[in-house]
């Protein structure tokens, strides 16, 4: 089969990259053109544009940059006529790929979804333009099921993606060999977990560095990204000697840290999954936030509130974002104290409802089996 992929953010990278893995094992004819990154081109070399040209987030940076988005979408569209593929799949990154989606319906092409758009957050108005244009449905909450069977449109929990790609349960963590590899000293560590969009950085980076210059009986940690330039962060750093950077090691960040400081969004739920304590914060453009407040139909922001459906983590979300908010929950989630014994038995429930790990696998089967049923 050939399959065409469409990632618009580092973590849809990830995601696609290992799917793109199982769609090998179980298809041995698999051939592959896509728009990612630098995952996806470790498991084929076929990528036609990298991912981070195409991210673009919030409303009002989308509404300055509509041609931009424009010729992007264009140029998708010509590269997936071009391959001519068996299945679209469209990963994430929702204000673009429904657009892609409509198109390839129009054509005729099968399409896939895999993390889908976030309707239950931003209403309905979706709903119609998925039920028309998308042929199968996977989600990655456990929540997605009902809401979407509930608006007419059949989905496949098949568990999250996540938990492929998180250390397992009791793998075992060389702390010592982590500090010496990265030069840290024997404090407890706190996680600083900033994001991946470098609009967010400048926001959210100065209160999580300010908390970690006002206590130092912990380290605090930057988990870095490719998404943002390596000297981007020491640029920023350079005002705040005293926190360090770790680049590409978040997840063995998380494995030998005490606490964490968290931007909305994906990271939320690696760290309960990685059962550590965690402050969720967000800062982004105001009048972006303002829209939000206005669309959003949900309570929380983290995905661990939303999947728990109830406050296991606090979340300081754009003015609650202070320094003083900060220092004060961020006290709460240290050793001896109770909340964070409560939220170290939330996060097993937690666990419980996300499921087991091997999500690509099961989704890689069910796709090839869909795709070899509807073409005899």
């Amino acid at each position: 089969m050939r399959y065409f992929l469409v990632v618009g953010e580092p973590s849809g990278d990830i995601h696609a990259s290992k799917l793109m893995q199982a769609l090998k094992d179980v298809d041995a004819e698999a051939a592959f053109c896509y728009i990612g990154g630098a995952a996806m081109r470790s498991v084929a070399p076929t990528c036609v544009r990298d991912s981070k040209e195409l991210a673009i987030m919030g409303f009002v940076e989308v509404l300055t940059h509509l041609r931009t988005i424009s010729r992007n979408l264009q140029q998708c569209i010509n590269a997936i006529e071009a391959w001519k593929p068996d299945v679209v799949i469209l990963v994430d990154f929702a204000g673009f790929n429904l657009k892609v989606a409509q198109h390839c319906h129009a054509q005729g092409y099968k399409v896939a979804y895999y993390i889908l758009p976030k309707v239950w957050a931003w209403g309905a108005r979706r709903l119609k333009k998925m039920r028309r244009d998308l042929d199968w449905l996977y989600a990655i909450l456990p929540f997605e099921v009902e809401y979407f069977r509930k608006n007419g449109i059949k989905v496949a929990y098949m568990g999250n993606p996540l938990l492929d790609e998180l250390p397992q349960h009791g793998e075992a963590k060389d702390g010592e060999a982590f500090r010496t590899q990265w030069h840290l000293d024997a404090r407890p560590i706190i996680a600083l977990l900033p994001g991946s969009r470098p609009q967010e950085l400048a926001a959210i980076f100065e209160r999580m560095c300010l908390l970690a210059e006002e206590e130092p009986t912990y380290q605090f940690v930057v988990a870095g990204t490719t998404a943002i330039a390596a000297t981007t962060y020491e640029t920023e750093l350079a005002h705040y000697p005293s926190v360090r950077l770790v680049m590409n090691a978040t997840h063995a960040l998380l494995q030998n840290a005490t606490a964490a400081i968290v931007t909305s969004g994906t990271a939320t739920l690696e760290t309960a999954l990685l059962g550590i304590p965690q402050v969720v914060v967000y800062r982004g453009n105001a009048l972006s936030i303002w829209i939000a407040r206005r669309l959003a139909k949900v309570k929380w922001a983290s995905l661990v509130n939303l999947i728990l459906n109830r406050e296991a983590v606090t979340e300081l979300i754009q003015e609650q974002f202070t320094l003083e908010r900060l220092r004060a929950e961020w006290q709460k989630i240290l050793p001896t104290s109770s909340q964070r014994e409560q939220m170290l038995e939330d996060y097993k429930e937690l666990q419980h409802l996300v499921g087991n790990a091997g999500c690509a696998k099961r989704i890689a089967v069910d796709l090839f089996a869909k795709l070899t049923t509807s073409t005899t």
